[in-house]
């Protein structure tokens, strides 16, 4: 009897364990709202109202009533149904669990119970336990609002019925400055945005660029306070809102109160996302026979798209004889503000494309930002369709393919060249070559033809050997070679006229320099061509065309250069050693240029020591951070550091201190001349000892 009692006990303790971890959660998470209640009233200085009073008395003792009645109903819902609990979590026992509850009357009852005894020793463990408590004991969320509410009723109650302290006939308002009271920040966001006003607390926040932020009181009567924002601007808050335009991220906080700072974030305005979906490729080449083609642009804002046009150019024409036609045309809207999204198959009859003609486009979009909008622009995309192909004289004694006598332009060459430069992963190394070979040729014939008007006659490799032949002609033939004895038999027979470069036109030394530079340009365009690095050529391509249009756009006439006539020399000067107006011919050593400005080196000196700073140190300071730091979380770092610094805080120098320097862009390092004084034992040690 007494070991069946002790075994039923140990079931019992195990199981009422289980249980009551399963519900002491619930009576902690009542319990809580009533001691946070009863901590502020008794760290409250101001005197509580009578219902406070009473709250906090009789809101635990209603949680010790429901906590004792909830504990009996447990105890006896554990002692009616821990036998039917068992049978239902373990099945192993066979429905047999009442056995363990009461005693048996006969023997087999009692063997069963026996069996059922060493059975629950073997099968039901801690994690049983556990299982049945949560599958019995539910967790309700009743009593916790319950707690909630009457805590939160309180707290208020004594909020909107607060009384004074009076000491010595005194208020508390009377002895100490009065706190401001609670403030509400109302957002308007600008009306292209869309987007709704709202209305927050004093937290951190985000509003859109060029918002209207209001700080206001929650209720009437309060005493007026003073805002300083990270940016140096000071608001005063009373009765009226204080307003402030979002421009950038700031923080902001009352002055003289304990508050922390809040942060206000600036979404800004971005720029239109433009983009040219087909064709893919910059330079795209129609093959021959071409009827139409595929044009697909898209552009995206996060607000909202104005105007978005695409502009057309049609170039026409070959060599320097080329005509261009400009067309632009408005894309058309869609549902969406903020998107414009438009594709068309093309016909090139439309486009007015005909075989040799180029096309070149790109899409503008402009968003909806008040004042200064952002407009994108699209890289220039080109449309080629070639024309005929010329026919080569195909003849025994013609074996090269003779070249038409116009030549091409230095901006087809250039074109050419890109054009070979993005097909250059794909070609094979002779046809590299040839092309690269073909593109030199022309540059080659492009700078003869310009180099005429300077006298020059050679070529880069020596390809054309008339000057050559020329010389070894008249000087190899013997003196029977001229008719007659003349000078000017002689001369014509064995002489080679040749002008001077810079005599041999009448052009004006400025554009004789603009040609040069041309000049100089193709001669390195055709060695990067001819040793097949067409990438390379290109930067001297551009360059001779820049020089090509230079001449071609200038409206000065030529006038002939007079003689520079000198003033005349003031003899009462001469010989007196006046140097009076005089230059000196020494030239004077470099001086350092000085990157750092005065106002930030004094400053950062300043925040070295311990000592007083500058007066108007923290408007220098904010004025540097926001030229110089860029990134709001950096920003906002650096000036809550000056706020700091501002406060008396001494350790924060060493932050700031280390924010400006991080604004300085390293000064430029000249070399100077240390005079240095020369002995005979320096001029032996260098071997350069006098006898």
């Amino acid at each position: 009897m007494s070991a069946d009692a002790d075994f039923r006990s140990t079931v019992l303790r195990r199981l009422w364990r289980a249980i009551l971890l399963r519900r002491a959660p619930l009576w902690a998470a009542a319990l809580l709202p009533l001691l946070a209640l009863m901590l502020f009233a008794l760290l409250r200085p101001a005197p509580l109202s009578a219902v406070t009073k009473a709250a906090t008395i009789l809101l635990p003792a209603a949680w010790l009533i429901w906590f004792a009645l909830d504990l009996r109903a447990l105890q006896r819902r554990v002692r009616a149904e821990w036998a039917r609990w068992l049978d239902a979590a373990v099945p192993a026992l066979e429905d047999s669990s009442t056995l363990l509850a009461t005693e048996p009357a006969t023997p087999v009852a009692r063997l069963q119970r026996n069996r059922l005894q060493a059975r629950l020793l073997e099968v039901l463990r801690e994690e049983d336990y556990r299982a049945i408590a949560r599958t019995r004991i539910r967790f309700t969320l009743l009593p916790i609002i319950a707690s909630l509410l009457c805590a939160a009723s309180a707290y208020a109650w004594q909020q909107t019925r607060s009384v004074p302290a009076s000491t010595g006939g005194k208020s508390a308002s009377q002895s100490q400055p009065a706190a401001p009271g609670e403030i509400v920040l109302r957002v308007t966001p600008p009306a292209y945005t869309k987007a709704a006003a709202f209305e927050s607390g004093a937290a951190d926040i985000q509003v859109p660029q060029h918002s209207q932020v209001q700080w206001c009181y929650k209720r009437s009567g309060e005493p007026p306070a003073i805002l300083e924002l990270s940016d140096g601007q000071t608001l005063a808050l009373t009765q009226d809102c204080a307003a402030w335009t979002a421009t950038e991220s700031i923080f902001w906080r009352v002055r003289g109160g304990a508050g922390s700072r809040h942060n206000i974030r600036v979404t800004i305005d971005q720029a239109p996302q433009v983009a040219i979906t087909a064709p893919t490729e910059a330079i795209q080449v129609l093959p021959p026979g071409a009827q139409s083609v595929q044009l697909s642009v898209s552009a995206r804002d996060d607000y909202g798209i104005v105007r978005a046009s695409l502009h057309l150019t049609l170039a026409r024409g070959s060599g320097e004889n080329i005509r261009f036609s400009d067309r632009e045309m408005p894309l058309p809207q869609s549902p969406d503000p903020r998107t414009r999204n438009w594709q068309k198959n093309w016909a090139l009859a439309e486009l007015g494309m005909e075989p040799g003609d180029e096309l070149y486009f790109f899409v503008r979009a402009t968003d909806n930002a008040p004042g200064q909008p952002h407009t994108v622009q699209t890289p220039t995309y080109t449309l080629r369709l070639p024309g005929p192909q010329s026919e080569s004289l195909d003849s025994s004694a013609l074996p090269t393919v003779v070249k038409p006598e116009s030549l091409r332009s230095q901006r087809q060459i250039i074109i050419d060249t890109e054009q070979l430069v993005a097909d250059m992963p794909r070609l094979n190394a002779a046809t590299l070559r040839e092309r690269s070979e073909s593109i030199a040729g022309d540059q080659s014939a492009l700078r003869l033809r310009y180099g005429q008007f300077l006298g020059e006659e050679s070529t880069l490799f020596g390809d054309e050997h008339g000057h050559e032949e020329g010389h070894q002609a008249g000087h190899g033939e013997g003196a029977g070679g001229f008719k007659d004895g003349s000078m000017a038999s002689i001369v014509a027979e064995f002489g080679h006229k040749h002008d001077e470069t810079d005599n041999a036109t009448i052009f004006d030394p400025k554009t004789k320099e603009v040609l040069r530079r041309a000049l100089k340009a193709m001669w390195d365009s055709e060695k990067q061509l001819r040793a097949m690095l067409p990438k390379a050529a290109l930067a001297p391509e551009y360059k001779a065309l820049d020089a090509i249009k230079e001449l071609q756009q200038a409206e000065r006439v030529y006038l002939h250069r007079t003689a520079f006539v000198p003033p005349a020399i003031k003899e009462e000067k001469r010989l007196s050693g006046d140097v009076v107006g005089a230059q000196s011919y020494k030239r004077a050593q470099g001086a350092a240029d000085d990157k750092v400005p005065q106002d930030v080196r004094e400053l950062v000196q300043a925040l070295a020591g311990n000592g007083a700073l500058p007066a108007l140190w923290s408007k220098s300071a904010r004025s540097i951070i926001a030229e110089r730091i860029g990134g709001d979380e950096q920003k906002l770092a650096a000036q809550r550091a000056v706020q700091d610094v501002a406060d008396g805080c001494t350790s924060c120098r060493a932050v700031l201190r280390a924010y400006l320097r991080a604004t300085l862009t390293e000064a430029a390092v000249v070399l100077q001349a240390k005079p240095q004084s020369d002995s005979q034992f320096r001029q032996a040690w260098r071997g350069k000892e006098q006898p």
